[in-house]
């Protein structure tokens, strides 16, 4: 299959959108994101404010993502192109390993983009929306994965919890350990609590 060909608008637009990404990050790491305004975004890139928001919609916080295409496409291929022998939450567990505020020893650049966007609340919630865009398509692949209707409620609750942990687990002070913690949750559940392991020992009943 090929990949269609950008028209020349196409491609000035891509170009514009790339540019305006480029200064917002630059000025948010510099200044601090409540400190920047989008006239400042715009002038930085010499277009006007109305461009801003024809590239951007929702507002200067989109500026530090992308569409939120490639996030969509690369979940949904964790699932269904995972090897032979791999469960569906082993193979998002490893997808999430490789995703902003879990990967191992980032580079000093996306160190500091991935704290900007857990520091920044707009950001933090804009980050959580392009995650839970995808929840809809990933309740149908891992039901699909399991056999089981497009429908099926655990498939959509696993989809909605998986999608929540970049917000929640991100935030931690342990990020990576977060991480394993609430996989470790949603693949083999509670472990038995200490109370319940010493009420069912033989010393507890006598």
């Amino acid at each position: 299959m090929t990949t269609p060909t950008m028209g020349r608008r196409e491609r000035k637009n891509a170009r514009t959108r790339q540019a305006l990404s480029e200064a917002a990050a630059q000025l948010f790491l510099a200044k601090g994101y409540d400190q920047v305004s989008v006239k400042e975004i715009a002038d930085a890139v010499d277009v006007s404010v109305p461009t801003v928001f024809k590239h951007v919609p929702d507002g200067k916080e989109a500026l530090m993502f992308d569409d939120g295409v490639e996030r969509h496409a690369s979940l949904l291929a964790a699932v269904h192109d995972r090897p032979p022998g791999q469960s569906v939450m082993g193979a998002l567990r490893e997808f999430m390993s490789g995703r902003g505020p879990f990967v191992e020893d980032p580079a000093p650049e996306l160190r500091a983009r991935t704290e900007l966007i857990m520091n920044t609340p707009a950001l933090r919630d804009y980050s959580r929306k392009l995650w839970i865009r995808c929840e809809a398509d990933l309740a149908a692949a891992i039901a699909a994965e399991l056999g089981r209707p497009a429908d099926d409620v655990t498939a959509r609750a696993a989809a909605r919890y998986v999608l929540e942990i970049p917000e929640f687990a991100g935030s931690r002070p342990d990020p990576r350990a977060a991480l394993t913690a609430v996989f470790d949750l949603l693949e083999h559940g509670l472990p038995p609590s200490v109370l319940a392991a010493e009420d069912d020992s033989p010393s507890a009943s006598g």
